[in-house]
């Protein structure tokens, strides 16, 4: 969880600014362009600037804390995450690329990834820019992101409508059952992920796990189900009937909201690039760790999910990438190919996967590798293709 759709271009720690082909941000008051610098310390958020205009705005964020910290970029509300870059460790710099329409913004880091942040107010001008990309005509790019649109959705259905069959066995105490559709009904979840997270309400709702709880916090959804399903050997007191219901319930009805927010949502190219690296991130902090389905041990699904949802976004911008930059194109394409015949290494028939505590220290080795071989030149497809 917690990587939003519109999230990291360009990992500065394997590429240079420059590498990733990144340009800079208007600023309207002086004319100059420049990268945003972010200075992120336990205390402070610095942001060299809280005006630019409206187009292409590049932030350079540094982590000169002792913590890890994160950076996000909100709309207005607060809420609505238009883009951020997590796991920012001390000394490293990150950056981030998003296509900004005029409008009111917040920016936050939260060293140590806990609280709300260092907020601070940020405006985006009108400059003019308008979202034509160099050498790709309008037609390609209303596209792929009516495709993208419409792929958001199915999968939203899809969940709805497994996760009510998931959440009917469960409450019905058919455990056996319930186990059986917890990772595929979370597949449809998985694959819109970073959709999922650029609703910053519903995400910690629905998603958090336990070891992501912050003082205080109630702890419902996906997670809090499945230690229920699959308890520890000692020291857990199982739920109610009654409160299976109502944690059950209260999922559901989540995911209905989820459901009823993408109808009408609309993606930009650059949210979409950025989502397909962002799910990519999913899978290198949560899922190659075991961290994600800690006590199901399920967390392949929601690898291979997050490569599906990766994909699709990458395949939906591959015409565009195809023209601006057909090496990257071809290296991207090879490399997720590459990464599936891993993990069809460890399927069971069509739909299911092993347990991954079955998978050796060794073996889980070759799939980071694999994923962090896609991820460099996936983190250049945003830049690519709108800079």
């Amino acid at each position: 969880m917690r990587i939003a759709l519109a999230t990291v271009a360009c990992t500065t720690a394997v590429l240079t600014l420059s590498s990733c082909g990144l340009t800079e941000s208007n600023d309207p008051k002086t004319g100059a362009d420049g990268p945003i610098t972010v200075t992120s310390t336990a205390d402070g958020c610095e942001v060299s600037t809280t005006e630019v205009g409206s187009g292409n705005v590049v932030f350079k964020v540094k982590n000169a804390g002792d913590q890890v910290t994160e950076f996000y970029f909100y709309g207005e509300d607060g809420l609505r995450i238009v883009g951020e870059v997590e796991n920012v460790g001390p000394g490293l710099t990150r950056d981030l690329v998003v296509k900004a329409a005029p409008g009111k913004y917040i920016t936050s880091c939260r060293p140590g990834m806990t609280g709300e942040g260092i907020r601070s107010d940020f405006t985006v001008t009108d400059s003019g820019d308008d979202d034509a990309i160099e050498g790709v005509d309008q037609a390609t790019i209303d596209q792929a992101t009516a495709q993208y649109a419409a792929y958001v959705k199915d999968q939203s259905s899809q969940l709805v409508d497994m996760t009510a069959q998931f959440l009917a066995a469960y409450k019905a105490g058919d455990d056996d059952k319930a186990r059986e559709l917890f990772p595929l009904a979370r597949v449809h979840w998985e694959r819109i992920e970073t959709v999922a997270e650029s609703f910053g309400d519903l995400d910690p709702l629905t998603d958090a796990r336990e070891a992501d709880l912050e003082p205080g916090q109630k702890w419902t959804g996906w997670h809090r189900i499945e230690k229920d399903l699959w308890p520890p050997a000692k020291g857990y007191t199982p739920l109610t009937p009654k409160e299976r219901v109502t944690y059950a319930d209260d999922l559901q009805g989540n995911i209905a909201t989820l459901d009823e927010r993408v109808q009408d949502l609309t993606y930009t190219i650059d949210q979409i690039g950025n989502g397909s690296k962002g799910l990519l991130d999913e899978v290198a902090t949560g899922k190659i760790t075991g961290e994600e389905d800690i006590w199901s041990h399920t967390d392949l699904y929601d690898f291979q999910a997050n490569v599906d949802g990766a994909r699709v976004a990458y395949e939906g911008l591959k015409p565009l990438l195809d023209i601006k930059d057909p090496e990257l194109s071809k290296q991207i394409e090879e490399r997720f190919a590459a990464l599936q015949v891993l993990l069809d290494q460890y399927r069971v028939g069509a739909e299911k996967f092993v347990f991954y505590d079955t998978v050796s220290e060794a073996e889980r080795k070759k799939l980071s590798d694999a994923v962090n071989a896609l991820s460099e030149p996936l983190s250049q497809l945003t830049g690519a293709i709108t800079l």
